[in-house]
């Protein structure tokens, strides 16, 4: 019987204490509340900055891999070519040749000739100048009319002159080579003519009269030739 009243005793007891176990306070309930939230931001967080982190290096990846060439700036940007340089593209220079001088008159010679020595009653003679350069290298020599005189004469008398009906006086600058020659022919109608080219009745004499053609070039007069008319 004592025995039975202690166990029961016991028993009411542990009961008892199980029954008095003290509750954790509302402060504490707080603290582990804020605790959660605070390691729930920081996953966020980190997972965020995760994302970021991946997007930073995945972009950068794309950029150093991207070809300049296939972005649209440099697409629309100019490409500046070099010019071809000078000795490519241009011929190679020409030296200019030095002027041509003028004929030394000492050393120009003018000669007149004759087609013929005799001419019948209808025939015209052919007067021909010529001038030849003398030197040993080109030169220029104005043959032009402005120069040249063909004349005609028979002792004292003064028969016809080129100069005295001539339309036009001209220059005409020929390059002559060292030897050779330039000529001109003249033909004459066997008439008379005066300065001023005044209107002349009367002619040449006839049967078997002898004439003497000069030729002149500006200060240079030729030998006489002599021709005669039938």
């Amino acid at each position: 019987m004592g025995r039975q009243g202690d166990s029961s005793a016991r028993g009411k007891a542990s009961a008892s204490g199980s029954s008095s176990v003290r509750k954790a306070s509302p402060a504490v309930y707080r603290r582990r509340r804020l605790f959660a939230g605070g390691a729930l931001l920081m996953v966020i967080a980190l997972v965020v900055s995760g994302f970021a982190l991946a997007g930073v290096f995945s972009g950068s990846e794309q950029a150093s891999s991207t070809d300049p060439a296939g972005s649209p700036a440099a697409s629309e940007s100019p490409t500046a070519t070099p010019e071809p340089s000078a000795s490519a593209s241009a011929p190679p220079a020409t030296p200019t040749p030095s002027p041509t001088p003028t004929c030394n008159q000492n050393l120009v010679t003018v000669s007149a000739s004759t087609d013929k020595a005799a001419y019948g009653p209808e025939e015209n003679p052919m007067l021909t100048l010529k001038v030849t350069n003398g030197g040993t290298m080109p030169c220029q020599v104005n043959i032009g009319t402005s120069q040249m005189e063909f004349l005609v004469t028979s002792g004292p008398d003064r028969i016809f002159s080129s100069r005295d009906c001539q339309a036009t006086s001209e220059d005409l600058v020929k390059t002559i080579a060292p030897g050779a020659s330039e000529t001109a022919n003249f033909p004459w109608s066997r008439n008379r003519t005066v300065e001023g080219c005044q209107a002349v009745e009367s002619k040449p004499g006839t049967g078997g009269a002898y004439y003497i053609f000069t030729a002149k070039l500006g200060s240079k007069a030729s030998p006489k030739a002599v021709f005669q008319l039938n």
